[in-house]
């Protein structure tokens, strides 16, 4: 990042914090990975978490902070520079939504930023308006209305996906995603040995059990990634629904030999298809070289005799290879299941998208389908809750004269109830997401990341 050694009067969670905001702004960039970024990484666990809040907090009530803004502009219909932009939200997010940050460092260090950047003569006009927004009652919690409209400003997110999701949903599960989407996303973990989670309670890790599986336990306190536990790849940070999407997609073929993950940066499934495949031969396809090559390090943990061969390639030029026992297809898509971690998706998504994603989605699912052998299996997924990258997707890959049929969820679901992989609560919770022999978690209604899972099976 660019930037950041002038911070003067500045803190440097907020010197950090308007960088990532200003980088998310003009260049589109992604708010999880410059959260992981070394400038964060080398703050103190306090400045960390106050970025983090900073930040995730900022881009979560973006909508509802402009509409407070914009109306204390002197020209209410001039667009502001990205610098401008960054240092009113975050110093209205400040002022409006925590409670514990005093005002005048919230409204002063939001005037030195500008100061200090390319827009320094926008400093007086950031001054006045955030001085105006300290005299203004602060944000109330949102309460559940009838109307999608009424959701969409309450929760900050565009009216237009609201109306989907209740549509679809129904006005109940819309509002529960909404409500989801604005609180900081459940940390879970994989426990990868039985004494990891003894050495993190030791470490002052507070944990509590997981909702779906066994081997998954949610964070309730403490920084994982800085204990040694971490360090050594003894666990791994993972939502519980990828979690459940790897399992499931092990689960589909028992005893499989050769398995395709056909994009699976960053890692976390193909890491537990090794798990679960000990003797198998995998491969791990992706499109990206940078994010392979983080792969690599990533799954050195779990693969230290070197089984995973790693294959930098478009998904959709794998029709022609030798056939697999096994196929995970976890697509790219709009990733609207995990905007409580990814909360800049509201704003850089719309319904065209949606269509130029399932025609990707839709050819990367074709080609994976032909690379299976007779008998085998693949389970297609995505962490979207949008039917034209789910049902819609899936509904072609079996139609009339297929070679395929699709297989229940059910199934692969069952054998992970019966081998212990579920705990028995989980077993319901998850029994609870199908919908049509397919899986489908909901954010707010289930406990985890929106996710869509099916099965397939090519035909003998």
């Amino acid at each position: 990042m660019t930037g950041m050694g002038k911070t003067g009067r500045i803190s440097p969670a907020r010197a950090v914090s308007y960088q990532i905001l200003i980088q998310i702004e003009e260049r589109g960039a992604h708010s999880d990975e410059l959260l992981r970024s070394p400038e964060v990484d080398a703050l103190s666990a306090q400045d960390r978490n106050l970025t983090t809040t900073l930040v995730l907090g900022t881009l979560r009530w973006q909508s509802a902070l402009d509409m407070r803004i914009q109306p204390l502009l002197q020209r209410p219909e001039t667009e502001l520079s990205a610098q401008a932009a960054a240092a009113l939200r975050l110093g209205a997010y400040q002022l409006l939504y925590l409670d514990r940050i005093p005002p005048h460092a919230a409204i002063s260090e939001s005037v030195e930023l500008v100061k200090q950047s390319p827009e320094r003569f926008a400093a007086g006009m950031v001054n006045a308006v955030l001085r105006k927004i300290s005299q203004q009652p602060r944000a109330q919690t949102a309460a559940h209305t009838a109307s999608a409209r009424q959701t969409a400003d309450d929760f900050a997110h565009p009216q237009w996906m609201v109306e989907r999701w209740a549509r679809f949903y129904g006005m109940e599960a819309a509002q529960a995603v909404c409500a989801f989407d604005q609180q900081p996303a459940p940390v879970a973990i994989r426990l990868l040995d039985e004494r990891a989670e003894a050495e993190l309670s030791a470490a002052g890790i507070e944990l509590t059990p997981g909702e779906f599986l066994h081997a998954a336990r949610r964070v309730v306190k403490g920084d994982v990634s800085r204990t040694e536990v971490f360090r050594a790849g003894r666990v791994r940070i993972q939502d519980e629904g990828s979690q459940l999407v790897a399992e499931l997609a092990a689960a589909a073929q028992p005893g499989a030999q050769r398995i395709l993950d056909a994009c699976a940066a960053p890692g976390g499934k193909t890491a537990i298809l090794a798990e679960r495949n000990g003797m198998a031969e995998i491969t791990a396809l992706d499109i990206s070289k940078r994010r392979l090559d983080a792969m690599r390090h990533f799954l050195r943990p779990v693969d230290p005799a070197g089984r995973i061969r790693f294959e930098l390639a478009d998904a959709v030029k794998i029709a022609a290879r030798a056939k697999y026992d096994l196929i995970l297809c976890d697509v790219p898509c709009s990733g609207t299941g995990t905007i409580a971690r990814n909360p800049e998706i509201r704003f850089r998504v719309d319904p065209s998208e949606l269509a130029r994603q399932q025609a990707k989605q839709t050819a990367i699912l074709t080609a994976a389908l032909q690379a299976l052998a007779p008998g085998g299996r693949l389970l297609y997924s995505t962490c979207s809750l949008e039917p034209e990258e789910n049902e819609r997707v899936a509904e072609r890959a079996t139609g009339a004269g297929s070679a395929y049929r699709a297989v229940p969820v059910e199934t692969p679901l069952g054998t992970l109830s019966a081998d212990g992989t579920l705990t028995a609560e989980g077993a319901k919770r998850a029994s609870s997401a199908m919908a049509n022999g397919c899986l489908r978690t909901i954010p707010g209604v289930h406990p985890c990341d929106g996710f869509f899972a099916a099965v397939f099976e090519r035909k003998e």
